[in-house]
């Protein structure tokens, strides 16, 4: 039986995948086979060695120290996608409201209370200071073309802008998702310097923190309105801060508050809305449980931000084992771990390697049952980080289909 400790609440509906003979779920447990998460920090947390997966129910994974599990050959799961629509739908809304301040038009209509007969005249006289410009026909530049830049480019055609987008490292996938009217900018500075609307979808790492800076902000056409429901740290909040104020930019709304942007006006903060759905909520979960089942009962490996995509399809030889090792991406490892189980007379049945920066991972099928010697003398290969072996019989399902 697998034991999954879960750090946060996850959606009822993803935790009952989970089979009730094959696995105890729980927020505490000893020694557990793999953890699902959400927001909860993890740098600190002592995570025992049993641990062999950790997924996160979103895409971002900045609340689990990636690097020091990679280490430790324990695969880091997120679910890219999941929650795409969601987070689309509110920058659409954003979109409207960065140049229709409905929300202060709603504050100060709420002022008109008690006023009784007088509140429609009044709503007539005050509205002219709500006035905002239409979005139609004009610019939006997207930043980053994943799975969620794709669907806010293909609906802000939808509703008539003109829209650019930029990513250097855009997937085929969702190159190939992206409207045909999408068009594709020449580089960042010139869609800085045509758009008149710009969403932010990008990953923050240590390259991308602080991207949205000074310089970037000097590039742009003058009333521009910026959105970032991607990751706070992308936007340097001091640097917007003096541009809303100089009216360098309308008008900034972003998914991540902070105590700076909340007092500045032309700010608008939303307390992380991005993905707080029942719909995003469920597919999250639903899509990191799979993926952990799909690792822990046939070693196989999808979207994992650390070790690279490997699975063999169908099910482990009922009377063999599958052995999932991981190891440091180095020349002869293959070779290595072949002598061994040739030297076991363990026969071969199916293998595939595939590497990742500085990790690799093996998924090997035999055709008879792997004892704890060989799995210990695989163990001892210089650069072999992690082994453990599945036996044939117990488990067979289909493996979930990989995301965008």
């Amino acid at each position: 039986m697998f034991k999954i400790q879960t750090l946060n609440k996850i959606a009822p509906e993803g935790l009952a995948r989970f089979s009730r003979d094959n696995y105890e779920i729980a927020s505490e447990i000893l020694n557990p086979d793999a953890i699902l998460v959400r927001s909860a920090e993890m740098a600190e947390l002592a995570v025992p060695d049993t641990v062999k997966a950790v997924a996160r129910a979103g895409a971002g994974v900045n609340n689990i120290p990636v690097a020091k599990y990679t280490e430790r050959g324990i695969v880091v799961f997120n679910t890219p996608g999941a929650n795409a629509n969601a987070v689309k739908e509110l920058v659409l809304g954003a979109l409207i409201f960065s140049s229709r301040p409905v929300h202060r038009a709603a504050d100060w209509a709420k002022g008109l209370a008690g006023k009784g007969d007088e509140i429609p005249e009044l709503a007539e006289k005050g509205k002219s200071q709500f006035v905002g410009p239409e979005i139609k026909g004009k610019t939006l530049g997207v930043i980053g073309l994943g799975a969620i830049g794709a669907m806010v480019a293909n609906d802000a055609v939808s509703l008539g802008m003109n829209v650019i987008g930029y990513d250097p490292f855009i997937s085929v996938d969702s190159a190939w998702s992206l409207s045909r009217a999408v068009h594709k900018a020449e580089s960042l500075d010139a869609l800085l310097a045509k758009a008149d609307y710009i969403t932010i979808h990008m990953p923050q790492t240590n390259d991308t923190k602080g991207f949205i800076n000074a310089d970037k902000l000097r590039i742009m056409k003058k009333g521009v309105r910026v959105l970032n429901f991607a990751r706070g740290g992308l936007v340097n909040n001091a640097d917007m801060i003096a541009a809303v104020k100089e009216g360098k930019v309308a008008c900034h709304i972003t998914d991540f508050a902070d105590e700076a942007l909340l007092a500045t006006e032309g700010i608008l903060c939303l307390p992380h809305l991005g993905a707080s759905t029942p719909e995003a909520e469920d597919n999250c979960a639903f899509m990191a449980v799979e993926q952990l089942i799909d690792f822990l009962e046939n070693g196989n490996i999808v979207n994992s931000v650390n070790f690279p995509k490997c699975k063999i399809d169908g099910c482990i030889p009922e009377r063999g084992s599958r052995l999932c090792i991981s190891n440091k991406n180095v020349p002869n490892m293959i070779g290595q771990i072949t002598s061994i189980l040739a030297g076991a007379k363990l026969n071969i049945a199916s293998m595939t390697n595939q590497n990742r920066a500085d990790v690799a991972y093996n998924l090997i099928d035999v055709e008879d049952r792997v004892n704890a010697n060989v799995l210990a003398n695989l163990q001892d290969i210089d650069g072999v980080i992690a082994v453990r072996a599945i036996d044939g019989g117990n488990f067979c399902r289909a493996a979930p289909d990989e995301a965008d």
